[in-house]
């Protein structure tokens, strides 16, 4: 059986703030945009509660609320979704090929969207506490910490920088790490260990976030003795590391430590024609606003190109 196949000016992959701010511009400017969101519509802010950084918002917002609204105002536009995910592309030739396992489309122009993920702990309680004392943003969520006590799980630069961050709001900050050393660098160290508001935990391997509705503790193993124990807490920041969404790319565009390439002060990628926005680019801010700047950009970088080509003619 042969799977249907059509042509579009330009395809977006990705639905969390980059791939739909990149909808609304795109569908504005008239090009009608294909958003293909997957099966896990959304983006990170699906498994966010209270959102309160993101300007407009006064009272806050639920994440899952803010996307809903993202993704009805792109509507609104013009632009039309797909949900599913996409398990080929070809980026050798223009017009690009974007393979589903319902259909084949084809792209003048493509934004990549598809965001990061933050690696996870994977022990009990985690998944279902998370956004209820769990979380893997202190700069998202910090501030409901204040005079709280937190635990940061890690023990790389990430987890160092959270970490001290969250000094600012934490009446005590523990860094939990599994090993008796840390992985960060000499000056995170030594910034963290001057830091009298943190103290670390060495040894302790994470394995249960205690709590019924909201977090109570960390359940630790020591690595050396076997002898388990549980750490108080209120928050859980989980801060081992973020792995970006390029599985489909490698080895058709320039990455850098699994993130994609742009040239800089642009969302153009090494493949001409295809942009990138949001977390599957950042690795430093990855904030729900930061992305939906890039999204933008990623719109109108691609839109200004598509004025200089013709529309691809199809044979179906």
């Amino acid at each position: 059986m042969t799977t249907p196949k059509e042509a579009r000016r330009l395809v977006i992959i990705g639905s969390g703030p980059a791939g739909l701010t990149a909808a609304v511009y795109a569908a504005r400017a008239s090009l009608a945009p294909l958003l293909i969101e997957g099966l896990d519509a959304g983006g990170q802010l699906m498994l966010t509660t209270e959102v309160e950084n993101y300007p407009g918002f006064i009272d806050g917002v639920l994440g899952p609320e803010l996307m809903e609204r993202m993704r009805k105002q792109a509507a609104r536009f013009g632009t039309e979704y797909m949900t599913g995910n996409v398990t080929e592309v070809d980026l050798s030739t223009r017009p690009f090929s974007i393979a589903t396992s319902e259909r084949t489309i084809l792209a003048d122009a493509l934004i990549l969207a598809t965001g990061a993920q933050a690696k996870m702990l994977s022990v009990p309680g985690e998944r279902e506490l998370l956004g209820h004392g769990v979380s893997t943003c202190a700069t998202c969520d910090g501030f409901f910490f204040r005079d709280r006590e937190i635990l940061v799980v890690g023990g790389g630069d990430s987890a160092l920088e959270e970490a001290i961050f969250l000094t600012k709001f934490g009446s005590k900050v523990t860094v939990v790490h599994r090993r008796d050393t840390l992985r960060a660098s000499k000056i995170m160290q030594d910034r963290a260990f001057a830091n009298p508001k943190l103290e670390f935990i060495w040894n302790a391997q994470a394995q249960e976030i205690v709590g019924d509705t909201t977090v109570k503790g960390l359940r630790v193993k020591d690595s050396q003795t076997g002898v388990a124990s549980e750490l108080a807490a209120d928050g859980v920041f989980v801060a081992i590391g973020h792995t970006p969404n390029t599985g489909l790319f490698e080895g058709k565009l320039d990455l850098t430590e699994g993130y994609i390439d742009v040239e800089p002060n642009t969302t153009r990628t090494s493949v001409d024609g295809v942009f990138a926005a949001g977390d599957v680019v950042d690795s430093r801010y990855r904030q729900a606003i930061t992305a939906a700047g890039m999204g933008c950009m990623a719109a109108i970088d691609a839109e200004r190109m598509l004025s200089d080509i013709p529309l691809t003619e199809t044979a179906w």
